[in-house]
């Protein structure tokens, strides 16, 4: 699977696992229904791997991606960032989002049919 996870989300992905609860075995990406486009990440702590994960492994580090939902991150980069204000986030850079509400918070993408032009 094609998910570029950079130097930065890796080094925050290491410190979160540092402080991890014992048994994790490393951060899941889930997408959630929720906002006014329909969908959010979630990152969460892993404490098993399934057959319904994608494994994602980049930078020294591990990151579990439920199946269900690996056909609309294909191709994301996932970074890690401070803005000016001294926030810091995991932001997303999605290629396959058709869609994202005002606020940032959620986005939506649109599966396209087989033969369909990209």
């Amino acid at each position: 699977m094609n998910i570029t996870i950079t130097d930065s989300a890796a080094a925050q992905i290491r410190t979160l696992m540092d402080k991890a609860p014992q048994g994790a075995i490393g951060l899941r990406l889930n997408v959630k229904t929720t906002g006014c486009s329909g969908n959010s990440y979630a990152m969460e702590y892993a404490d098993e791997s399934t057959k319904a994960d994608d494994c994602i492994e980049s930078n020294g580090v591990v990151l579990y991606i439920p199946k269900i939902y690996s056909w609309m991150l294909i191709g994301m980069t996932i970074d890690y960032i401070i803005d000016e204000l001294g926030n810091a986030r995991f932001d997303f850079q999605n290629p396959n989002e058709t869609g994202r509400c005002g606020c940032g918070e959620s986005f939506h993408v649109e599966r396209k049919e087989e033969g369909e032009n990209a």
